[in-house]
C-alpha cells in the first residue's frame, strides 16, 4: 500500500469522523447517550469481528489483551462517553473544531508518554489554536462560562489524543485488521458494562435514528478506525494526526447542507485554528548548505 494512498485513506477518516458529529443530532434525539454509544461500538465490533475472520485475520486477544483493553478503554470508551454527552448540547461545527486542535494536543502528551520533544512551532502554535477554538466557545452565547458540551468535547479531545500516543507504544505488529477488531470488541464491552452499570434505558431508534446510528457504526467506525490506524502505521501519529484538520471542514460542509450554516466566529475561530495547527505540523524546511 503505497503512501500517497495510505494518506487518502487517513483523509477519507477524517471526513467519515466529520460526518459523525452531524449523524449524533438524530441519534441522540431517540436514544440516550451511553446506550447509544454502546449500539454504535456492539454493532461496529459485530462487523469488523466478521471481517476479521473472514480475512482469517484473527485478534491475538491471549498475547494482547490487555493492551487492547487499554486502548479501547481510553480511545473508545472514554472518548465515547464523552463525545455523546458533549453533542448533547453543543453543536456539530463547535465539536469538530475542538477536536481540531488534537494534532496539538497529541503532540504534547508526546512528550511524556514517547520521550518526543515537541518543536518551537509546536509550542508557538498551540496558544494560537487555543485562541481560535475560545473565540467560538466563549463566544457562543455562553458569556465567559464553558459549556458543558464543550467542556466534555474538550476531555473527548484529550482521551483521543492519549489514544493517538497509545496506539505506538502498545498497538501489536500484524495485521491491522485483526488489532481494529480487538480494540473495538474491547471497546464496546467497555461501553456495555458501562450503559449496564448505570442503568441506561435502551430504546429503539425510529428509521432516521437507526439509519444515521449504522451510519456512525460502519462509515464513522469500522472505516474509519481502519483507514486511521493505517496512516498511523505508515505515516506516524503526528504526520497522520495532520488530517483531522479535515473534521471540522466536513462538518461544517454537512451542517450548511442540513441547514444550519456556521456562523462568522465559527468560520473565523475553525480558521485560526486550522492554520496555527497546519503552521505546527508541516514539515520543517531544510537549511541550504553552505556554499
Amino acid at each position: 500500500m503505497g503512501r500517497t494512498f495510505t494518506a487518502g485513506l487517513a483523509a477519507l477518516a477524517a471526513v467519515l469522523w466529520g460526518a459523525n458529529f452531524n449523524l449524533s443530532k438524530p441519534v441522540l434525539a431517540d436514544m440516550h447517550p451511553l446506550t447509544a454509544a454502546a449500539a454504535r461500538f456492539l454493532i461496529a465490533a459485530l462487523v469488523m469481528a466478521a471481517v476479521a475472520l473472514a480475512s482469517g485475520a484473527r485478534p491475538p486477544f491471549r498475547r494482547h489483551g490487555r493492551a487492547y483493553f487499554l486502548l479501547g478503554l481510553v480511545g473508545i470508551g472514554g472518548f465515547n462517553l464523552m463525545f455523546f454527552y458533549g453533542m448533547q448540547s453543543t453543536s456539530a461545527v463547535n465539536g469538530a473544531l475542538i477536536m481540531a486542535t488534537n494534532p496539538l494536543v497529541t503532540a504534547l502528551l508526546a512528550v511524556p508518554l514517547l520521550g518526543e520533544q515537541p518543536s518551537r512551532r509546536h509550542m508557538m502554535a498551540l496558544p494560537v489554536a487555543l485562541a481560535g477554538v475560545s473565540a467560538v466557545l466563549l463566544g457562543g452565547g455562553a458569556g465567559l462560562a464553558l459549556a458543558p458540551g464543550d467542556a466534555l468535547m474538550l476531555g473527548a479531545n484529550l482521551a483521543w489524543a492519549l489514544y493517538n500516543v497509545l496506539v505506538r507504544r502498545l498497538m501489536p505488529p500484524g495485521s491491522g485488521i485483526a488489532n481494529t477488531a480487538g480494540v473495538m470488541v474491547m471497546g464496546a464491552l467497555v461501553l456495555s458494562a458501562a450503559a449496564v452499570a448505570a442503568g441506561a434505558p435502551v430504546t429503539l431508534p425510529g428509521p432516521t435514528a437507526a439509519a444515521a446510528l449504522a451510519a456512525m457504526a460502519i462509515g464513522g467506525t469500522v472505516l474509519a478506525y481502519l483507514f486511521y490506524n493505517a496512516g498511523i502505521k505508515a505515516l506516524g501519529a503526528g504526520r497522520t494526526a495532520l488530517f483531522l484538520n479535515l473534521v471540522p471542514v466536513s462538518a461544517m460542509a454537512i451542517a450548511a447542507i442540513g441547514g444550519a450554516p456556521p456562523t462568522a466566529l465559527q468560520l473565523t475561530g475553525g480558521a485560526i485554528t486550522t492554520l496555527a495547527v497546519l503552521g505546527a505540523m508541516m514539515p520543517a524546511r531544510k537549511s541550504p548548505l553552505p556554499a
